[in-house]
């Protein structure tokens, strides 16, 4: 049988790997934590004594590509394969009843919640998976951030997307899952079309141990609560979004917590860093094989990557084997299409390693010309892009072919190989 594997025994195996810093020095939930959590960003942190709390909170656990990899037992490179196949290919869950919890009462201030900027409207969590459940779409999981504004009630950014197309479509009653198993916190970020579930994804990637709670699929987790959307709306923000500036105050909907179960043991309570590296590694990462996917369907995608420097969001490259004249301009109108947010992509031939940002720019210095090579197009982008209007979110979207011309002789585009073969050691 394959090992499940949970929250808890993935920070043991960071641990085991030497991975895991242990913070023994007590912290406080306000601005303390999250301060040392951006100053040790890309490190997996784990507090373990914070003030008036039992509870410990893990940080910046999947902040990286090779953090991911370990959770999901794959090596790093083979990412992209391994969740563009899991799409492909979603395995259905199966359920038990639901054990191994204890029920305390509705209360958020019993849990750790971070105040992570003197800005933010007000503790968040931020590391929340929603799983709702609907009899004709199925199951939908997917990130809310959620700003506590009682010891029962949370206002959450929803977006126009598939969560609340649930709720238009009459569920009220929804579960919110933190300290997840890795292959959860991974396929919650991937959009998917509506009725396509994301947790038979996340048990593509790995196998997925889920309950069944009044009605509800629950995904592992440490810590699960039952809530309920009310008829209220509330003020939402300030909160800093994966461009690192503060994201505006909005009316959203208010939900009720219900219920709260905490897994036996030493519950361990995920804490994400807005705007940090695993914010970013979380949100853009599983953007790339849903490009990969579109790429591939009208030319020879080779990689993808949602770069880092673009907020893990906005910007990206692709490397395709370009086999006609007009692949790089398909590459880039297909990219737009496999991630409605991306402002701006590069399409390069395979012969550029696409995470070497100097063999980029090398490859736009010397294959690209502006009035020949650019797509360009006024549509609808990302409302985290602070630069787009912020109310109808109309961008200027732009790509760049920074492929070999197709009239051209390749070779006098290339780099030669080193002119003989030598040992440097040999003359060292």
């Amino acid at each position: 049988m394959v090992r499940v594997m949970n929250f808890r025994e993935f920070l043991k195996i960071l641990d085991e790997r030497g991975l895991l810093v242990k913070i023994k020095k007590p912290v406080d939930v306000r601005l303390e934590t999250s301060t040392l959590m951006k100053m040790l960003d890309g490190r997996p942190l784990l507090f373990e004594n914070v003030k008036g709390y039992e509870m410990r909170i893990a940080a910046n656990v999947f902040s990286t590509r090779e953090l991911v990899a370990i959770g999901l037992g794959v090596k790093r490179e083979d990412l992209i394969t391994v969740v563009s196949r899991a799409i492909d290919n979603p395995r259905p869950v199966t359920s038990e009843p639901f054990k191994g919890y204890e029920e305390i009462p509705a209360d958020l201030s019993k849990i750790p919640i971070l105040f992570h900027y003197p800005f933010d409207g007000g503790p968040y969590i931020s590391a929340g998976i929603v799983v709702a459940r609907h009899p004709e779409l199925g199951v939908n999981m997917s990130y809310h951030r959620m700003m506590v504004i009682d010891k029962d009630k949370v206002v959450m950014r929803i977006l126009p997307r598939d969560f609340n197309e649930f709720l238009k479509r009459g569920v009220k009653e929804f579960v919110i899952c933190i300290g997840n198993q890795p292959a959860v916190a991974l396929a919650a970020a991937i959009s998917v079309e509506l009725g396509k579930s994301e947790l038979d994804i996340a048990n593509a990637l790995a196998p997925v141990r889920v309950f069944e709670l009044n009605g509800h699929l629950v995904p592992e987790a440490e810590i699960v609560m039952i809530a309920e959307m009310t008829e209220e709306e509330h003020d939402e923000g300030p909160f800093l979004d994966l461009t690192e500036t503060p994201d505006i105050v909005r009316k959203q909907r208010v939900a009720r917590i219900k219920k709260i179960f905490l897994k036996k043991g030493e519950s361990v309570y995920h804490a994400l860093l807005p705007g940090g590296l695993e914010h970013k590694v979380l949100m853009g990462m599983p953007r790339e094989p849903t490009i990969f996917r579109e790429v591939n369907k009208v030319c020879e995608c080779k990689d993808v990557l949602i770069t880092p420097g673009g907020c893990s969001w906005l910007h990206a490259v692709v490397s395709i084997k370009k086999k006609a004249p007009d692949d790089g301009k398909k590459a880039i109108e297909a990219a737009f299409r496999g991630h409605k947010s991306l402002k701006h992509v590069w399409v390069v031939d395979d012969d550029i390693d696409i995470h070497d940002p100097h063999q980029v720019e090398w490859a736009m210095a010397t294959r690209f010309q502006g009035d020949r090579d650019i797509v360009m197009k006024k549509e609808k982008g990302s409302s985290l892009d602070p630069s787009a209007d912020p109310h109808t979110y109309m961008t200027t979207k732009v790509g760049f072919d920074l492929t070999i011309p197709w009239d051209k002789d390749p070779k006098s585009f290339q780099k030669p190989p080193l002119p003989i073969k030598l040992d440097p050691k040999d003359y060292l």
